[in-house]
């Protein structure tokens, strides 16, 4: 069982996941909501990450707020990361089924998200309908749980080499 450690090339591996998973959800967000529905801005959808913490005036707050969004948005896919980092050190069957494993994990996170995460954030927001469940959890799973089940696979596979281990000796 490799617990709860992290060693330089699983560190690493992890800010790559938090990079690549970040920045495909947050540029998914923008287009499909932003740019095709036109439903609102990137600057308000960033901002709106913030009002999970300063509430209203996270969207008067202007560039300072987008700036805030982003550092949470990017807190939250590192953790997420991180969390799936450990998975993958006790739970053999993510290296084996990566695809599969990053599609659960894709569903995981949409479920805490949004069952758990935004429900404590904004108690009073309205359930989505089953189209926007759908886009989203959709969404998560190709811009979030799959490249980092991939990145943290493969991170781990190189740090392995480097040691000059295999998977099943750590």
């Amino acid at each position: 069982m490799g617990g709860l450690k992290i060693n330089g090339p699983g560190f690493k591996s992890v800010l790559s996941a938090t990079f690549v998973a970040g920045t495909l959800d947050i540029v998914a967000a923008i287009l499909l909501y932003a740019v095709i529905m036109e439903k609102t801005t990137p600057s308000r959808i960033i901002m709106s990450i913030a009002s999970a913490v300063f509430g209203k005036e996270a969207y008067s707050g202007g560039f300072p707020m987008i700036l805030t969004g982003l550092a949470l948005h990017f807190l939250i896919a590192f953790i997420f990361s991180l969390f799936y980092y450990f998975l993958y050190q006790n739970i053999s069957l993510l290296s084996r089924k990566r695809l599969l494993s990053g599609i659960l994990y894709g569903v995981f996170i949409w479920l805490v998200m949004n069952l758990i995460v935004l429900r404590l954030a904004f108690p009073t927001m309205p359930s989505p309908d089953l189209q926007a469940v759908a886009i989203g959890i959709a969404i998560v799973i190709l811009a979030v749980g799959i490249p980092i089940s991939y990145i943290i696979s493969a991170g781990s596979r190189n740090a392995y080499a480097v040691a000059g281990k295999s998977r099943g000796n750590l």
